[in-house]
């Protein structure tokens, strides 16, 4: 193995995941995935706790659409040491809100020693919407998205290497289910609109922090919404994680010694339910050789430098992290593992680590006929292909605590 053993945790934001929907709430799932891998590649929604964030040094926070171009082979990531990390401010914020954020940034560089660059107002305000779809997502749009971009803009040349954006989103929302551990995060899928939009159009590391006033009399809330209730600003955390986040780096350009790219994941552990995102999907269809008709038509095949096809990660569902979604990897024909819980999840990653077959933890051991027999069903179903219609599947990928099967 000639690169660190790497796991890609993916829970995605706006979909109600039971662990991962909240404020930061999977970050105890990111801090053991770390301790068990030698990397992690993770997303802000996994790592954002508003006020509160915990630093990894072997845990790399990066853009949902910036993954996406990576699982496809797009964008490589190029880790830093720091990054000087610029902010865009709402122009729909009040002064005194204005403030607030002002007060994170002085500390952010006073306190913790971050490199905080330029920061401006856009020049007209956002006007940020919120809505659902039909599934129950969260969603919603810009009024002024140009206004985003030409801010932006202008702090990258002035130096900025990553970008903060600070949205006024409306007062009246209803968070009543949220704030008692139900439901979907109402501001979850337009603060990855604006995300998305920044790292999309500038190839920046960027995050978002919406803004809000606090509440007048605080109220009880539920463990996992209560890191959203212990400070005047979601900045913080954003902050953090920006100042560390890998840049995106053409797959084409120049490779320097340290760059990741897609061929070095190793395993991928997600929400059962939630296996059809682009970047899921592009690592699952350009490892097994298809194309799905999602994936990026410009996206090169994955292959080792020796120029060999670039052996499948290891697909972990978690049964229990449920969400509002209904895309499980069986339904696509992805060789998966499906357990129960992140604690089993993460055990398997260990195992698979160590080069141990799992089977061989269990209580139930295999007769020599049915090792050999399993061997080949193994190799078969991690050879097997995502096909373009979606809609075959493999036998050999249910749950190896039901059937034995592996996925190796």
């Amino acid at each position: 193995m000639s690169h660190p053993y790497t796991s890609l945790l993916l829970i995605p934001t706006g979909i109600g995941a039971r662990i991962g929907g909240f404020a930061g709430d999977a970050l105890p799932v990111a801090r053991t995935l770390a301790a068990a891998a030698e990397r992690v590649i993770t997303h802000p929604n996994v790592l954002n706790g508003a006020s509160l964030f915990w630093p990894m040094g072997n845990v790399l926070y990066v853009e949902g659409y910036g993954l996406d171009q990576f699982c496809a082979g797009v964008w490589n990531l190029r880790p830093v040491r720091q990054n000087c990390v610029g902010v865009v401010l709402d122009a729909g914020i009040p002064p005194d809100l204005q403030q607030r954020h002002l007060q994170v940034m002085q500390a952010a560089q006073a306190t913790l020693g971050l490199n905080i660059g330029p920061w401006r107002l856009t020049r007209q305000p956002l006007g940020v919407s919120v809505s659902f779809s039909p599934s129950g997502a969260s969603q919603g749009s810009l009024a002024r998205p140009d206004a985003l971009l030409e801010t932006a803009q202008e702090l990258v040349r002035l130096g900025a290497e990553a970008i903060a954006v600070v949205a006024r989103f409306p007062d009246d929302l209803d968070f009543s289910q949220y704030e008692q551990g139900m439901g979907v995060d109402p501001l979850a899928g337009v603060e990855a609109l604006i995300s998305h939009l920044v790292v999309r159009e500038l190839r920046i590391p960027c995050a978002h922090a919406p803004a809000f006033y606090p509440e007048t009399f605080p109220k009880p809330v539920h463990p996992r919404a209560a890191a959203e209730e212990v400070g005047f600003t979601f900045l913080p955390s954003v902050l953090v994680g920006l100042s560390y986040a890998p840049q995106f780096v053409k797959s084409g350009d120049p490779a320097q010694p340290g760059d990741l790219t897609a061929e070095q994941v190793d395993s991928v552990i997600a929400p059962a339910t939630a296996f059809g995102g682009p970047g899921l999907l592009h690592l699952a269809s350009r490892y097994c050789g298809a194309t799905l008709s999602r994936p990026h038509h410009n996206a090169p095949p994955l292959t080792r430098t020796d120029g060999v096809l670039a052996r499948p990660p290891l697909f972990i569902a978690v049964e229990e992290n449920t969400t509002v979604m209904q895309v499980h990897p069986r339904q696509l024909g992805i060789p998966h593992v499906s357990v129960t819980s992140y604690l089993e999840a993460i055990g398997v990653v260990v195992a698979h680590r160590a080069g141990v077959a799992w089977s061989s933890l269990r209580l139930s051991p295999s007769t020599p006929e049915k090792l050999g027999s399993h061997t080949c069903a193994v190799i078969a179903t991690r050879r097997c292909c995502v096909r373009d219609s979606g809609a075959e599947h493999n036998s050999g990928t249910e749950s190896f605590r039901d059937s034995g099967t592996e996925s190796q």
